[in-house]
């Protein structure tokens, strides 16, 4: 009996023991070990993340040139299928039997019951055909997504486009996940973080299986997501649009500043594309169509290029010897075609002639008295001596330095100097073996945004600020950089003998830029005509010549600054002049009165064909 009562106190205590064993192990699980209240949570609750509109782009005149609109995901839930016309489908919304059938097969792998995407970023426009039908196929439903738009169909080398992240956009802002989308170029990359926004998170309860069933707290800890700051360029779309339908059929680039800012008012690259055709579904074939063009629309001619300057880069060396002292605005010399080629004029008899003229040996001789000097008594040291007194001042007009465009890639120009010409000619040389850079041939290059920035700095009379496209940031400031003036090394009294003669290069008879002249409109230009050549099976052509041109206007107050240059068409004066006088009056006066010279422009096709190009 003793046995037995020994027992039953023993299974008495056990049951005691039991319940308070569990609820101590449940205590701990719940409320003093996390580890176990997080792995709970991850099975009763999830998170989903929501996405902010991206903020929207105007013009300097509050024209919007970016916007948003809703595309469609067409998503399955397999499980939710039945009987398929497997046929149809793919028929109704654009894909093949095998990507159909590949997509279905990863959404069965993945869940049956949760949803899995089947097709993607349909446009509205396309939408609009499927949405009536889909219905006939039971499981398969659509999620509305934001994506950009580009109502204006300009400036694609300028905006940019977007698309999905990769790996290293991931690991390099973790702000990113798998599937998002990302500024890849132009303006969506350089304001990028301006523009995307801020996301917000939505707490839901699920099932065992996965499936939602409800909010989390009622949505206490749920946060809205922010939209992106709006923002404003210094684009005037109008003036873009009218630039661009002007290099139809011609390969080149038109920049134009504001010079009193530094803002860049167009930038047209030809040929272009319709920003529209990289959004959306089609984007990777569009992308791939535009890549394997010949005529590379993908390169932005007017920052990611440099080309020889020609003659604009005189004005350079006019400025350069006034300051420097080797000349005077009324120093003369003879046109000797025995130093370099010249075309027919009467003698240079000042600056302002030179320049009207474009006298090739003038340029020539004051450029060799500003690299030598006599500083020295040997003509090679002498050389290199001057050679980086010259290289200073071109520098000091923004040509081969770092102008903080605000633009994800900048190409500089080149400007040789002592160190270059060393490397190059290996010491062997003097200002005879490279005077051709006195008139902007040989190894000094200029980009067309470093053409604008220097008819800006001639029309500001020796500053510029750096050019740019931000205008405004909703809620912030344009950095202050870009308010910042930078001074060349000439003093503004040397610019008015310069100024005269590209005044006279478009009024006066005898200049070079007759086609650029407007009764109501004081412009001042200079042409440059730049030698082309191509090494084509081994061997060197020399091809059609570009045609350049740079000017500002009006003479007095500008209000614009442009360059214009056309690949492989000849004379600056015969193409580039006469698009930059149509630009200059688009954006002074807002319409064009020579509807002769406009159709000119228009109706020309430039691009050559590969045998047309070389001079017989």
């Amino acid at each position: 009996m003793k046995n037995i009562d020994n027992r039953k106190y023993v299974i008495a205590l056990l049951f005691v023991l039991i319940p308070i064993t569990f609820i101590v192990r449940l205590f701990y699980m719940q409320v003093v070990d996390d580890k176990w209240k997080e792995r709970a949570a991850q099975i009763s609750e999830n998170k989903i993340l929501t996405y902010p509109s991206r903020g929207i782009v105007y013009d300097r005149n509050q024209t919007k040139i970016i916007g948003n609109e809703i595309y469609y995901d067409i998503k399955v839930v397999p499980r939710q299928t039945k009987n398929t016309d497997s046929v149809a489908f793919c028929k109704l919304v654009g894909i093949s039997m095998e990507e159909y059938t590949a997509r279905m097969i990863k959404a069965r792998k993945y869940s049956m019951r949760k949803p899995s995407e089947i097709v993607r970023q349909i446009p509205p426009d396309e939408f609009s055909l499927i949405a009536p039908e889909l219905y006939k196929y039971p499981g398969f439903f659509e999620v509305a997504r934001t994506l950009r738009v580009y109502p204006k169909q300009i400036a694609a080398h300028v905006l940019g486009y977007m698309n999905e992240v990769n790996k290293g956009d991931i690991s390099k802002d973790n702000y990113y996940k798998s599937g998002d989308y990302i500024g890849r170029m132009g303006i969506e990359k350089m304001y990028e973080k301006q523009l995307r926004g801020q996301r917000g998170v939505k707490y839901y309860l699920q099932d065992a299986i996965g499936i939602a069933t409800g909010e989390y707290e009622n949505g206490k800890y749920d946060t809205l997501a922010k939209q992106g700051k709006n923002i404003s360029l210094s684009i005037d779309w109008e003036l873009q649009a009218y630039g661009e339908k002007l290099m139809q059929n011609k390969l080149g680039s038109i920049v134009a500043i504001e010079p009193s800012t530094g803002e860049i008012l167009a930038m047209v690259s030809a040929p272009s594309y319709d920003p529209n055709l990289l959004v959306g579904r089609h984007l990777g074939e569009n992308y791939t169509a535009l890549y394997k063009d010949t005529l590379l629309p993908l390169i932005n001619r007017s920052i990611n290029t440099a080309y020889m300057p020609g003659s604009i880069f005189k004005t350079v060396m006019a400025l350069a010897g006034m300051q420097e002292g080797v000349i005077t605005e009324n120093s003369s010399f003879a046109c000797n075609k025995s130093l370099i080629g010249c075309h027919n004029h009467p003698t240079a008899q000042n600056v302002s002639d030179a320049v009207k003229m474009s006298c090739n040996p003038y340029f020539v001789s004051l450029t060799r008295r500003i690299v030598q000097q006599g500083k020295s008594n040997n003509i090679f040291k002498d050389a290199a001596i001057g050679m980086d007194i010259w290289a200073k001042y071109v520098r000091s007009f923004g040509i081969g330095t770092n102008l903080h465009t605000d633009f994800p890639t900048e190409t500089r120009g080149n400007v040789p100097d002592t160190k270059y010409y060393n490397e190059h000619l290996n010491f062997n040389w003097a200002f005879s073996t490279v005077q051709s850079i006195a008139i902007g041939q040989g190894e000094v290059t200029i980009t067309p945004l470093e053409m604008a920035n220097l008819a800006a700095i001639i029309a500001n009379r020796g500053y510029y600020y750096y050019p740019h496209f931000i205008k405004d940031i909703e809620g912030g400031d344009v950095p202050d950089i870009y308010s910042q003036p930078n001074y060349t090394m000439v003093d503004s009294a040397y610019f008015e003998p310069v100024i005269d003669g590209m005044w006279r290069v478009v009024h006066e008879a005898g200049g070079t830029a007759r086609r650029a002249r407007m009764d109501s409109i004081a412009v001042c230009g200079k042409t440059g005509t730049v030698e082309n050549f191509k090494n084509i099976n081994g061997k060197r052509y020399q091809l059609t010549d570009h045609s350049n041109f740079m000017a500002f206007a009006p003479r007095e107050n500008p209000q614009i600054a442009i360059s214009v240059f056309i690949e492989n068409s000849g004379f600056g004066g015969t193409w580039s002049a006469p698009v930059a006088s149509l630009m200059i009056e688009k954006y002074i006066n807002r319409t064009i009165q020579d509807t002769v010279k406009e159709n000119r422009i228009l109706n020309a096709n430039l691009i050559p064909d590969e045998d047309d190009i070389i001079r017989k």
